[in-house]
């Protein structure tokens, strides 16, 4: 039982205009369509259905909203970069992204999911841009790192590790497994520490 499995779904939003509260401390996952993340999130809080995971990328296409209680929430961003989606839905989702990271007051942290085979595409660094930018921590997470041996999951941390550097902010790297739960703890730990800052100050 930890801290996380008492997140229950609240509400489902297009895009930031119709997120109502702004109060308290978020902390948002984003990532490509077929990062993981709703895998992630499932992992995370110890529910199997909460996020829906789905054998066709781009289907989370709203903000999704899990409450942890009356001050602390965690936000599903949509996924983004599946190329069978229209133009002017990937611009709107950009846009909205881009929106809500400069403009939502109770974002304290940001985890953005990658592939770890794939990792720091354009998207993914448009976005920790936009992040760092605004002066939002970033968790980069590197995804099923079950399907990599050993000494190639190190490789590939160090990699990523090196390309975090050229963002110039607050962007820690890590390795993570929905299936093993390798990195869960470090997950944990992390949105814990964005949670708790946010009450000390």
């Amino acid at each position: 039982m930890t801290y996380f499995t008492k997140a229950t779904f609240s509400t489902s939003a297009p895009d930031i205009r119709h997120l109502k509260n702004d109060e308290g401390i978020e902390v948002a996952f984003a990532g490509r369509s077929n990062a993981g993340k709703s895998s992630a999130l499932n992992a995370l809080t110890r529910q199997k259905n909460l996020a829906r995971t789905s054998k066709t990328p781009g289907r989370t296409q709203m903000i999704n909203v899990f409450e942890l209680d009356d001050e602390r929430r965690l936000i599903d961003l949509p996924g983004y970069g599946f190329a069978q989606v229209p133009l002017a839905m990937k611009k709107k989702w950009q846009q909205s992204l881009g929106e809500y990271l400069q403009k939502r007051k109770s974002l304290k942290g940001l985890v953005v999911l990658m592939d770890i085979r794939h990792p720091f595409k354009d998207l993914d660094q448009d976005l920790i841009y936009w992040a760092v930018d605004a002066g939002i921590p970033v968790l980069a997470v590197l995804t099923k790192s079950d399907k990599l041996k050993s000494g190639k999951r190190k490789e590939q941390l160090m990699m990523a590790e090196e390309a975090a550097l050229a963002f110039m902010g607050d962007v820690t790297v890590q390795t993570f497994s929905a299936l093993s739960k390798q990195g869960l703890p470090e997950l944990e730990s992390m949105i814990m520490k964005w949670f708790s800052l946010d009450k000390s100050e």
